[in-house]
């Protein structure tokens, strides 16, 4: 039982794996969801952990692609985001805070949908920066409001901000689950019989994707946001 299990978990974080490495995103929208139902352990801090893994991987593959001075409000934003998403796993039902989150993504697809292109100023960047701590470290699904504000950037460019972003990030959100105690050895073990299965998702998207184009990424990410929002609030009412 426990063998297949771990079977299981480690498909859906090479699927992850693989999606993210793809797009810049999306490991923990593909894993998580599915990752929860077969044992909570799993979410957030693992996923997080896997994701810093897999994200410092891409970073440097794609350190020419990085603008750090574009990312500085973010990162300032996810501090507090972080410090709350935390909290919040404290002090709000799993089922709330999954219908609230949920909302918040179909809320920012819907907007990405007008006519009108959002640019990442640095006030927009902070503010998805706080969003993407609140929502990273309450469940481990940080990107979606990174990745609708920055899905006009060029594939390459885009690929490489979001991976820089989720190693500083994915680094803040295990601080803050460590202090309230939902990051601990036990977690760390379970996540190590993942990571090969992580390595071999980034190996294969390498080797199948190739150069994908802006559009091509964009509609990707919209749908997997999309797909992110309709399923926290499934996850929500279901278990109300």
């Amino acid at each position: 039982m426990f063998e297949s299990t771990v079977l299981f978990a480690a498909t859906l974080i090479f699927l992850g794996a693989f999606v993210q490495t793809a797009i810049g995103f999306g490991l923990a929208i593909v894993a998580a969801p599915l990752l929860f139902q077969l044992s909570p352990h799993y979410v957030p801090a693992p996923i997080c952990l896997v994701a810093l893994v897999i994200s410092l991987i891409n970073a440097h593959k794609l350190r020419s692609s990085v603008s750090i001075g574009g990312l500085k409000s973010a990162i300032i934003g996810r501090v507090p985001g972080s410090l709350l998403g935390g909290y919040l796993l404290t002090v709000v039902s799993g089922a709330t805070l999954s219908l609230w989150l949920g909302a918040m993504v179909l809320i920012a697809v819907g907007v990405s949908a007008l006519p009108y292109r959002l640019k990442p100023t640095p006030n927009r960047m902070l503010v998805a920066g706080f969003m993407s701590g609140v929502m990273g470290t309450s469940s481990s699904i940080g990107g979606p409001p990174m990745a609708l504000l920055m899905q006009h950037e060029e594939a390459a460019k885009l690929r490489g901000n979001l991976s820089a972003f989720f190693v500083i990030t994915s680094i803040m959100s295990l601080v803050v689950l460590s202090f309230y105690g939902l990051f601990t050895v036990e977690h760390i073990q379970i996540t190590l019989p993942l990571l090969p299965a992580a390595l071999l998702g980034y190996w294969l998207a390498n080797k199948v994707v190739g150069n994908l184009s802006q559009g091509v990424v964009r509609k990707f990410a919209l749908l997997l946001c999309l797909a992110s929002g309709l399923t926290a609030i499934f996850q929500g009412l279901s278990s109300l």
